[in-house]
C-alpha cells in the first residue's frame, strides 16, 4: 500500500521552469561576463541555486547570489499560481491518509519563495531541499523513507524529469512522471519510464487513486 507520495516542484506544481530560466539569465549574466544560453543554464539543472550560480559566476557567485533572489521574487508574478488540480490532489490525498511530501532540487530560499507565492508553504508533511555540489534526490529520497520508518514499495515520486526517473532508480523506488507541464521532454519521459507517464493531473489522479481502492 502507498503510504507516501513525493513531488517534485519545478515542472510538476507549478509552470515554473521558463521563470527560472528567465530570472537566472538576466540576474547572473552580468557576473558571467556574457548573456548565458538557455542550454548553459538548463545543464546546471539538478543543483541548487548557489551550485547553479557558482559554476557559471565563478568568482562573483556571491553578488550574482545577492541579486537572483529578488529578480526570482519578482518574476514569480509571471507565475502566481500552480498548475489548475495539483492542490486539490494533494488534498485529496492527505484526506485519504497519505502522507505528502516535497523533494525538489531548489534551494531552500528559492523553494520557499515558490510556496509562499503558491500558496503552499503548509501543505506538506516534509521539504527537502537541493545541494550545491551534487544532485541529491536519490539521498533525499532515502532520508524521507527512514524518517517516515517506511519501505520503498509505500512510496511514489512524481516528477517531470527524466532525471527524476534516474534518481529513483538509484533509490529502488518507483517514479511516475509529470508530462504536463511546457518544458517536459516527453520522448525521453516515455523512453527511460515507460508506461508510468502521465499527461493530466486528473490522469495521475485517477491512478493515484485507484491504486488506492485496490490495496
Amino acid at each position: 500500500m502507498i503510504k507516501l507520495i513525493a513531488f517534485d516542484l519545478d515542472g510538476t506544481i507549478g509552470e515554473t521552469v521558463p521563470m527560472c530560466i528567465r530570472a537566472f539569465e538576466k540576474a547572473v549574466s552580468p557576473y558571467a561576463g556574457r548573456t548565458l544560453s538557455e542550454r548553459e543554464i538548463t545543464q546546471t539543472f539538478g543543483l541548487n541555486e548557489v551550485g547553479m550560480i557558482k559554476m557559471v559566476a565563478g568568482e562573483k557567485w556571491q553578488e550574482a547570489l545577492h541579486d537572483f533572489y529578488p529578480v526570482y521574487e519578482k518574476m514569480h508574478e509571471e507565475c502566481p499560481e500552480p498548475y489548475e488540480g495539483i492542490r486539490e490532489l494533494i488534498n485529496t490525498l492527505k484526506k485519504e491518509g497519505i502522507l505528502v511530501a516535497l523533494i525538489t532540487g531548489k534551494g531552500e530560499k528559492s523553494c520557499r519563495i515558490t510556496l509562499e507565492q503558491f500558496g503552499m508553504q503548509d501543505l506538506f508533511c516534509s521539504v527537502k531541499t537541493g545541494a550545491e555540489d551534487r544532485p541529491n534526490k536519490a539521498e533525499a529520497i532515502g532520508e524521507l523513507l527512514h524518517d517516515c520508518h517506511l519501505a520503498k514499495d509505500e512510496f511514489y515520486y512524481v516528477g517531470d524529469a527524466v532525471s527524476d526517473v534516474t534518481a529513483c532508480r538509484k533509490a529502488g523506488v518507483t517514479c511516475l512522471s509529470a508530462a504536463w507541464g511546457t518544458t517536459a521532454d516527453i520522448r525521453g519521459l516515455e523512453e527511460a519510464n515507460p508506461s508510468k507517464v502521465f499527461f493530466s493531473i486528473r490522469d495521475l489522479s485517477h491512478f493515484l487513486l485507484r491504486t488506492r481502492e485496490n490495496t
